[in-house]
Parts: structure tokens; sequence; C-alpha cells
């Protein structure tokens, strides 16, 4: 097991960064890598601690290929903190019951923002799967911010 740690700059200031995650409309904009979409009606988010994370990324090509997201908030600090955990008891393999993500907001120079995100504990064999996905949701938000 590891700590996935992905830092990424976005071209848009903190406030609006935090917002395409926690604003619902937004989520179901850019969540997902490339290939899957996340049907607005199945996203629920109420960023507070104690608050729900919930919805459903589906397969582009086959939409009985589905992969569910179901957390609970720990830590907010409205544009600077989301902590989220979800119980992953039910992958195969993962190895883990809980697995937590924090992703941190930061101010960059140009009005841009360094977001800060951690998954752990995580499976070292989905850490290169992860990062992919990652990735191609984070370009798909470059496109939802610019």
């Amino acid at each position: 097991m590891t700590d996935l740690v992905i830092t990424r700059v976005f071209d848009a200031p903190r406030d609006m960064v935090y917002r395409a995650f926690v604003d619902p409309d937004q989520v179901a904009a850019w969540f997902g890598p490339v290939g899957w979409s996340v049907p607005r009606d199945s996203v629920e988010i109420d960023p507070r601690p104690g608050g729900k994370q919930a919805f459903t990324m589906v397969n582009d090509d086959d939409p009985s290929m589905t992969s569910p997201v179901a957390a609970t908030f720990v830590e907010v600090v409205e544009n600077e903190l989301l902590v989220g955990e979800e119980d992953v008891s039910h992958i195969p393999d993962f190895g883990a019951d809980k697995l937590r993500m924090r992703i941190e907001f930061f101010d960059e120079e140009g009005g841009r923002t360094r977001l800060v995100l951690t998954q752990s504990p995580f499976p070292a064999a989905m850490e290169t799967g992860a990062r992919e996905g990652w990735g191609s949701s984070f370009t798909k938000l470059d496109k939802l911010l610019a």
C-alpha cells in the first residue's frame, strides 16, 4: 500500500477550482476519465463534515459498466480543503476497508491554483491506472474552467 499523490496546477482562481469539486452540476460535467460520464441525476454533494458525496460514473460505450462513488466528508474548509472517506471493502484486491481522499487548494501566481490530491492507503498495483484516470478527468476540468 502507498499514498497516491497527484499535484496539478489549474489556470483558474482557487474558489473556482474548489467549486468544481462541490457543485453537482460541475462535477457531472468533468468527473471521470475520458470515455466515462457522470449523469447529473446521480450526483449528491453536501460539503460539510458528516455530509455525503455520491455519484455514479457510467461507461459511454457500455452503460451497464458503472462505478459508484459514495463518500463521507470528514473535514471541509471552504476554498482550501476537502477530506473524505469511502468504504472500499467491496472492491476485490483493494486491500483496505476505507480509502481517504484529501484535496488541498493553494493560490499560485497569476490567479492560478495548485491542487494536491492524496488518496491513501492505495494499492500500488492500481496506481498507474488511477494516475491516468485523474489526469484524464483533470483534462476535462481544464476545459470546464477555461
